[in-house]
């Protein structure tokens, strides 16, 4: 499953959809504005909330957090030992499984694994459309509303990062 995402610095208030391969909106990215911390809310065309994102409060390093009605799915951070900047770490609510973000986060050009299986791949290079990157669900019984939500997270992170620099 490949999904369309219109590029933007992501910032507090930015709303915007993803799209499917054929053009239909699927998703809706609504940055909530007038917070104490960072928080979006990832819809469906309905309009009905199927993730909540939003900064850790209290939390050393920059820390986003996803929640599905109510209960944490994941949380998201650089990862800390890696000498590479564009390296996060997601760690999964069952406590046991971690994914792993890597590649040129800023740039759009990333992948999300699991135990070294490959999840997702964020890339602009397949797309002719100016200011887009694609996000490709590579496996059919991932969860393409948490990938998304995850690729949401370490691109904010990652600008965020560069603004404080």
């Amino acid at each position: 499953m490949r999904f369309l995402v219109r590029d933007r610095i992501l910032g507090i208030g930015d709303d915007y959809w993803i799209e499917d391969d054929r053009g239909n909106k699927v998703f809706l990215v609504d940055g909530k504005a007038m917070r104490l911390r960072d928080t979006f809310e990832l819809k469906d065309r309905q309009g009905r909330v199927l993730i909540d994102i939003r900064q850790k409060m209290f939390a050393l390093r920059d820390t986003m957090v996803i929640e599905r009605e109510g209960q944490s799915l994941a949380t998201i951070r650089r990862k800390r030992l890696s000498l590479l900047r564009n390296h996060y770490r997601v760690a999964l609510a069952d406590g046991s499984t971690e994914l792993d973000v890597s590649g040129k986060i800023l740039d759009r050009e990333f992948a999300v694994e699991y135990d070294g299986e490959l999840l997702a791949v964020v890339s602009r290079r397949w797309l002719h459309i100016r200011e887009t990157y694609g996000v490709d669900v590579v496996r059919e019984d991932a969860d393409p509303a948490l990938l998304i939500a995850v690729a949401v997270c370490v691109i904010h992170l990652a600008e965020k990062e560069r603004v404080g620099d």
